[in-house]
């Protein structure tokens, strides 16, 4: 197909909600075998969830597969070794480094060792570790915050920050930041997690344009509510804030925290798998066909519409003087 031919970002920007309309079959964006083939892909927050998905779904379509998780206990973290166990017999290449986010000598180190595994650079980035922590925002603490903010935004800050040299050397690459459609519309009780994942948002939007002239990409990946471990974690740590915080405070919250237990056991019947596909279809994308962002959830429709109203904005603001060009290359 033809350059000219093909989608632009925007087309794609607004099929979503035909996209959504399929749901749940949102797995219909199944690529052949192979078709990853040569790629090579360092993946943070690997241990479970979206990660260990992405992971062997892209190792399954013949990727090169870094996955990185905490802890790695010189590889007999129990996750790891059934992650490589998994892998074993996929088409693909899957090795393991350790990464903590919150570490910046370990994303330093871990990024590194990737790189060398890799033969040279990184083709690709998916930056999805994250915790999830709910609750009213005068109970989080120091504890709580520092924990959301160094993992959901300054963690793949610093990730892109130590993958970025390698794909500007070679002017390609991709960096897809896992976000939430959290990162777009506020829910009470969730305040402190929507304000990491918002700040996600602006800071790879800017970057997106950043990086337009120097070649390469980013894609902004907004789950929904999916069934994952982040949600029994995130549990256990809403208990641990709520223990530290005095009586006064959790009595005064009490209905709050009641609707906070609620929503973080309620059942969640969507497949997560949804992720892994959206993300194995964007890396398939040819460079220059990617959008800025990709809904993924069997009802993406007040996402895409919270996308379609703010890039209008964004278009009004950045359409004439200096940045016009990089805006046109990330949006259109």
């Amino acid at each position: 197909m033809s350059r000219s031919a093909r989608p632009s970002r925007r087309a794609l920007l607004a099929a979503a909600p035909l996209a959504a309309a399929a749901a749940p079959a949102l797995a219909a964006e199944v690529l052949p075998a192979g078709a990853l083939k040569g790629r090579t892909v360092l993946i943070t927050g690997a241990s479970s969830g979206f990660g260990r998905l992405t992971a062997l779904h892209l190792a399954s379509l013949g990727a090169h597969v870094i996955a990185s998780m905490r802890n790695l206990q010189g590889g007999r973290r129990p996750e790891a070794v059934s992650l490589k166990a998994e892998a074993a017999d996929l088409p693909g290449r899957l090795d393991l480094v350790e990464i903590d986010v919150v570490r910046p000598d370990q994303v330093i180190s871990g990024v590194a060792a990737a790189e060398r595994l890799a033969g040279g650079g990184l083709d690709v980035l998916v930056s999805n570790a994250g915790i999830g922590l709910s609750g009213p925002l005068e109970l989080h603490d120091e504890a709580a915050m520092e924990a959301e903010f160094q993992t959901n935004l300054l963690g793949g800050l610093r990730m892109a920050r130590a993958v970025l040299p390698g794909m500007r050397s070679r002017k390609a690459g991709l960096i897809l930041p896992v976000s939430s459609q959290l990162g777009r519309i506020v829910m009470p009780n969730m305040g402190g997690y929507c304000s990491g994942k918002w700040g996600l948002e602006a800071a790879f939007e800017a970057m997106a344009y950043e990086l337009a002239p120097l070649g390469v990409e980013v894609t902004i990946v907004q789950p929904g509510g999916y069934p994952t471990r982040i949600w029994e974690t995130g549990a256990k740590a809403v208990e641990a804030m709520i223990a530290r915080n005095e009586p006064e405070r959790v009595r005064a919250y009490a209905q709050h925290i009641a609707i906070t237990r609620a929503s973080m056991t309620a059942p969640r019947r969507s497949d997560p798998m949804d992720v892994a596909h959206a993300i194995a279809a964007l890396i398939a994308l040819p460079a220059g066909d990617r959008p800025l962002r990709r809904p993924v959830h069997p009802d993406t429709s007040v996402t895409t519409a919270v996308n379609k109203a703010l890039s209008d904005v964004q278009d009004r603001v950045l359409s004439r003087g200096p940045y016009a060009a990089w805006r046109a290359a990330v949006s259109g």
